[in-house]
């Protein structure tokens, strides 16, 4: 199946500044965002304490919900409606530790019937603790740090045979960061500064399609979190599974405009390296947008008719599969024109 003719020429190359300019405005955006958050919304997951969500028979206000758990000593608890206002159901986040929480499933059903005057049903009670979600934060980070390391290996294998360079640069980078956790460093300021260090050997090592790889997948996660911390939404160990797929979605298709590149450029070894990428582009552009386009639908199919568990998740995903085929044409290919154009090498 094919939507686009083949002899599609559209100058995407040529409008790379324009393309920098927005995405440096997204991420700018992106940190001050989170700068005025105080940092990304942690869920219960990664901040600690428990959520209770509850529907009830009939109307209720937050307001009497509230009262009914201050009764049973769950003070300035967060009330919000979950799904559709006419379900009557509510999701309830309060800083109650899981230690506290003991018969809180028993007392709460009795409570809100009690404060409201109207039947309660308990449909779930997660409780987490906040040394535990500490973990999973830390945890969270390592994770997408590493899979960034480990797709190191496998461009700079599969594109330029350089399997041992970076199999080795990517075990010592793993070392570093492990030895500097055991000694308590800040695991944000670790992994930031891990990346920064990895990009600085991408250049020496010579890494060009890793570093065009690696700097769009950064760029597609900034814009996604700095989204979600716009909207202020909460982070949780979905959103992190989002983010991940996120991360696999938009390398697979810069994989895919990388591979037509490396061909072009032996067939057309006399044109300029400009017009190679932006044909390269072209003649996947089909491809590109049967992809996007077919999993745009399941997506949207999950958000609009998924329920409220997975509205957030969906959401990371719309973004994602936006930001990242963005990337794919706007971020990493234009890299490799800038680091021939900075070294002068092809």
């Amino acid at each position: 199946m094919q939507f686009i003719k083949p002899d599609i020429n559209i100058d995407f190359i040529g409008k790379r500044t324009l393309a920098y300019g927005v995405s440096g405005a997204l991420i700018l955006l992106s940190i001050i965002t989170l700068l005025i958050h105080g940092g990304p919304k942690y869920g219960i997951d990664f901040a600690g304490g428990t959520v209770i969500q509850v529907k009830f028979a009939a109307p209720v206000t937050p307001d009497a919900i509230k009262q009914g758990l201050a009764e049973i000593g769950i003070e300035q608890p967060t009330v919000q409606v979950f799904g559709e206002a006419r379900e009557n159901e509510y999701l309830i986040r309060t800083d109650v530790s899981e230690q506290a929480s003991e018969g809180l499933q028993e007392k709460i059903g009795g409570t809100m019937k009690a404060a409201t005057g109207v039947d309660a049903e308990i449909r779930r009670v997660e409780m987490v603790g906040p040394q535990v979600g500490k973990d999973l934060r830390e945890k969270a980070l390592f994770a997408m740090f590493y899979a960034l390391l480990f797709i190191t290996i496998y461009i700079s294998g599969r594109f330029e045979l350089k399997w041992v360079q970076s199999g080795i640069m990517v075990a010592i980078l793993i070392g570093a960061v492990y030895l500097l956790s055991l000694m308590n460093v800040s695991t944000p300021f670790l992994i930031l500064s891990a990346l920064i260090v990895s990009l600085v050997l991408f250049w020496f090592l010579q890494f060009r399609y890793a570093m065009g790889a690696i700097v769009a997948l950064i760029h597609d996660v900034t814009i996604t979190v700095g989204i979600f911390s716009l909207f202020d939404k909460e982070f949780s160990l979905p959103i992190i599974a989002a983010l991940l797929t996120i991360i696999g979605y938009s390398l697979n298709d810069t994989i895919i405009v990388f591979d037509r590149i490396r061909e072009n450029l032996r067939k057309y070894t006399k044109n300029p390296l400009d017009v190679i990428i932006n044909k390269s582009i072209n003649e996947t552009l089909s491809r590109t947008i049967l992809t996007s386009g077919t999993t745009l639908v399941v997506v949207l199919a999950l958000f609009f008719l998924g329920g409220g568990i997975i509205h957030d998740f969906a959401f990371a995903l719309i973004m994602g599969i936006f930001v990242g085929t963005y990337s794919s044409v706007y971020v990493a290919s234009p890299i490799l024109l800038a680091w021939e154009k900075a070294t002068g090498r092809r």
